[in-house]
């Protein structure tokens, strides 16, 4: 089992693209690269910290490569601390990796697509410090809300996006 903290956006959205994917074997919405302990308020006032998710995969099943191809599919890696509507330093594009094999995955992998975009990726790669888990009701956030109106009009295109990107 391994596991990569992403960062791109609203980590609802994120989440619920990830626990569809085959591999990923559990996902958890969490803070990063911030002030210590902190909660949505304080990454929401601008503590430093992102929002992430955390992901558990079989590598056997799907490698990191193939996360990475998921991850810049369902973000934009050339705008700095803005996904869509979401405004704010939380909201950075970054991957935080665990091992040294997956910083040198994750720089190739960037090196790699850079050309595919009119912009610089402005991805930030960090070795992960410390992790905080979201508060209970940001877990599975669309799972368990998929009718509220953020989920209807950000999160469910963003899944069909996907899905679409997936079967090509």
């Amino acid at each position: 089992m391994k596991s990569i903290i992403l960062g791109g956006g609203c980590f609802w959205c994120i989440q619920a693209v990830f626990e569809n994917i085959k591999g990923v074997v559990y996902s958890e919405v969490g803070y990063t690269g911030g002030a210590e302990n902190p909660t949505y308020e304080s990454v929401c006032s601008g503590d430093g910290n992102i929002e992430v998710v955390k992901l558990n995969y079989n590598d056997v099943e799907i490698s990191l490569i193939e996360i990475l191809d998921i991850f810049f599919k369902i973000h934009d890696p050339t705008s700095i601390d803005k996904q869509g509507a979401d405004i704010g330093i939380q909201y950075r594009s970054a991957i935080f990796y665990e091992n040294e094999n997956d910083e040198i995955l994750i720089k190739n992998f960037i090196e790699k697509i850079k050309n595919n975009y009119s912009l610089p990726i402005v991805t930030q790669i960090y070795k992960l410090n410390k992790y905080y888990s979201a508060e209970s009701y940001h877990q599975n956030y669309f799972t368990k809300n998929p009718n509220q109106s953020y989920c209807q009009f950000v999160i469910a295109p963003k899944l069909q996006l996907i899905r679409d990107k997936l079967s090509n």
